[in-house]
C-alpha cells in the first residue's frame, strides 16, 4: 500500500454552510464564504445592518473574519 495514503487526513466538514445566520460576539450576520485552514474553518460573515445613524451609511455590511469556535450557533 502507498504509505502516503495512510499520512493522509480526512478535513471535517464545515459545521455552518453558506447563507445560514450565526450569532457570534458582537453580532449576527450571514455566511458568505468558509475556508478550511489549520485544522479548522475560518468563516466569512457579513453582518446584518441595524438602524441608520443620524449621520447616514458610507457603505455596505460589515464582513468580518471568524473561527469556527468564535460562532455561537444558528438563528
Amino acid at each position: 500500500m502507498n504509505g502516503k495514503h495512510w499520512v493522509e487526513k480526512r478535513q471535517a466538514l464545515p459545521k455552518f454552510s453558506r447563507d445560514r445566520v450565526v450569532r457570534f460576539i458582537g453580532g449576527s450576520g450571514k455566511i458568505k464564504q468558509y475556508k478550511h485552514t489549520a485544522g479548522s474553518w475560518s468563516y466569512t460573515v457579513e453582518m446584518e445592518m441595524g438602524t441608520p445613524p443620524e449621520m447616514g451609511r458610507i457603505g455596505f455590511e460589515t464582513t468580518v473574519l471568524l473561527d469556527e469556535a468564535d460562532i455561537q450557533g444558528v438563528l
